[in-house]
């Protein structure tokens, strides 16, 4: 080896004594994730769980400190981090030797630094997941028994404390509820129904909650500054929502973003990277949708999806605003969180404004399932384009209820998905036989796509006209019509009519009928109408109910039916066949509407109800 290949001062003496070689360098420190980085070391660190830190503080104050803690939550909102912190105010003391137990843990004590990092002698963190049978908890029965080495207090962490077995909760039992009064246990489970009554009994319990996202916002942004990274609030607002609470998950997409945008993080980079839609985008899908323009939809989708969004999450998100719309009708005051969004809160709002809560819990519903269907399938974007056109479809029919009363009364136009029938009153029946024994054949009306009711002003709503009844299959009418079907049931089961004119009823009851009745009828007829009806239950016997006139009329027909030549030749020759109903063509055509199409052409993929190749006997079905 030659003296040019070492650098160093010249070799003075043998044996290399006079080399001083370079200084080694010092191997970079290892790279901590921020969710370790700024794990709360103290009460006072904890976001989103002000109750428990209350509770706790005025128990430690008063010296009212029990033997066991509950701690449950999602994933992320602090629970072991909160069993360390609780082991640091047992255990806390002064480097002089003085301490109690405290919640004040701004300064660190003697013990603090082991608890915090997780390796101090008398605090022992046990995962259940993988120390679940009754020999581990042997062993803690065992070592429970002898003081703690340096600390005030043993202190015992069982993480995931479901994952223990039925025996081994029950060799802990005695333990728990009775250990000496230098032990303390604190246990942390995700899944709080996992655990036996019988342990829950024996432990304070403390539910950590869900951290808002406007609060976990202000903490990400706090920790980029720290970092001094820049980030658009909106970016924070949409890792918030990707995290669902969870703070140890914020921090753990925060460190992704920053890491994916190698500078500022902006809402594209992190729509990028977790696959997420645009919010406005989302938006304005959802008016598509609900404006039933089904080509707009589509384009709209495949363009979020040409732009790298997940089709899931396109659904979910969706799913997601019908919910927030859903909210801002029901609770106007949801328009002021501060984790929503400007669009969100003013289109959400004219949204919730124009739409029925019966249109969009049935678009979550219809959401739902899609979300589920392609999550399954081998094309999730062609899924989801189906999903669009059965949701967009269904965004101005009536519900099958409201369409068979519209077509039973002949009207003459179908309402929008929201749109409110107006009540029409049902034509005087000559008697309650006539009427009970007519069934009009079903019907519906041109199902020509339209705008939405719903976006129109509502000066342009006209106004309901006035209800007159002339008879009790008008109120049971009406009462079906406002989808009140105890009041229908009873009325046709329980009431004997004895004088029916406008403004006033009087009937008899049936034996074992409400006593009420009579009240909840004047109730409902004085709401649906806007006028006061007399309603009384008289001691005269009244006519028959009208289940009892419907029973006479069925009876009377399969007995017509039952004695027709064609029929009777049909029952002979098919032992044990039976008449399960007869119907009259020519009442049916007689009600419906003279312009109605059949119920296959509004319902492409609906079987026809009945079929008019087969002959009728004289108008009797068998």
């Amino acid at each position: 080896m030659s003296d040019d290949t070492l650098s160093g001062p010249p070799l003075d003496e043998p044996g290399f004594a006079g080399f001083d070689p370079a200084p080694v360098a010092a191997a970079p420190a290892a790279y901590r994730v921020l969710a370790r980085k700024y794990r709360p070391a103290h009460f006072g660190d904890l976001i989103g769980q002000d109750a428990m830190v209350r509770t706790l503080t005025n128990a430690f104050a008063a010296n009212r400190i029990p033997q066991a803690w509950m701690l449950t939550g999602v994933r992320g909102v602090g629970k072991t981090t909160t069993a360390r912190i609780l082991a640091r105010a047992l255990n806390y003391q002064t480097p002089d030797g003085k301490g109690a137990p405290t919640t004040d843990l701004a300064a660190f004590g003697i013990h603090c630094k082991d608890i915090v990092e997780g390796r101090h002698i008398d605090v022992m963190e046990i995962d259940a997941a993988s120390n679940n049978g009754v020999d581990n908890v042997r062993q803690i029965n065992d070592a429970v028994r002898y003081a703690p080495v340096s600390a005030r207090y043993k202190v015992y962490i069982v993480d995931e404390v479901h994952m223990m077995s039925t025996p081994a909760f029950n060799a802990l039992l005695k333990t728990l509820e009775e250990p000496p009064p230098h032990a303390k246990f604190i246990f942390a489970t995700t899944e709080i129904g996992k655990v036996p009554i019988t342990v829950l009994s024996r432990c304070q319990r403390f539910d950590l909650r869900r951290v808002e996202s406007a609060l976990l916002v202000g903490h990400l942004a706090g920790i980029c500054a720290r970092e001094g990274i820049e980030a658009e609030e909106e970016a924070l607002a949409a890792i918030a929502r990707a995290a669902e609470g969870s703070v140890r998950d914020s921090l753990s997409i925060l460190d992704q973003a920053i890491a994916h945008a190698a500078g500022a993080i902006t809402l594209d980079d992190v729509r990028s990277m977790l696959g997420l839609a645009d919010r406005a985008r989302i938006i304005d899908l959802f008016e598509m949708v609900m404006k039933g323009d089904i080509a707009a939809a589509l384009g709209e989708l495949r363009a979020q999806y040409d732009a790298g969004a997940d089709p899931v999450v396109v659904l979910t998100d969706l799913a997601e605003f019908t919910h927030l719309v859903t909210r801002l009708k029901l609770v106007p005051d949801a328009a002021k969180d501060n984790g929503l969004a400007q669009a969100e809160r003013v289109r959400g709002g004219d949204f919730a404004q124009r739409l029925s809560v019966r249109v969009l819990a049935r678009a979550w519903q219809m959401l739902l399932r899609a979300i589920a269907e392609v999550k399954q399938a081998d094309r999730p974007i062609m899924a989801a384009e189906m999903a669009l056109v059965r949701l967009t479809h269904a965004a101005d029919l009536p519900t099958p209820d409201e369409a068979l009363k519209l077509m039973r009364d002949g009207a003459g136009a179908m309402p929008a998905g929201n749109a409110t029938p107006a009540a029409a009153p049902r034509p005087p029946s000559g008697g309650g036989n006539t009427a009970l024994a007519a069934r009009p054949v079903l019907a519906s009306v041109n199902p020509v796509p339209m705008p939405m009711p719903v976006f129109a002003p509502a000066a342009q709503v006209a106004a309901q006209p006035q209800v007159m009844l002339a008879s009790l299959e008008d109120v049971v009418a009406l009462a079906s019509q406002h989808r009140d079907i105890t009041l229908k049931l009873a009325l046709e089961r329980d009431v004997r009519p004895v004088r029916f004119e406008q403004g006033r009823i009087e009937f008899s009851l049936a034996e074992g009928s409400s006593r009420t009745l009579a009240t909840d009828l004047s109730r409902k007829l004085r709401e649906w109408t806007g006028q006061t009806w007399m309603v009384a239950v008289v001691n005269a016997e009244g006519g028959a109910t009208l289940r009892e006139q419907a029973e006479a009329v069925r009876g009377r027909r399969e007995s017509d039916a039952a004695s027709h030549p064609a029929v009777r030749a049909v029952l002979e020759r098919f032992p044990g066949a039976r008449i399960v109903d007869v119907r009259d063509p020519r009442a049916a055509e007689a009600e419906a509407a003279p312009d109605a199409i059949p119920v296959s052409d509004y319902l492409p993929d609906a079987e026809p109800l009945f079929d008019d190749s087969e002959p009728d006997y004289d108008g009797v079905d068998f």
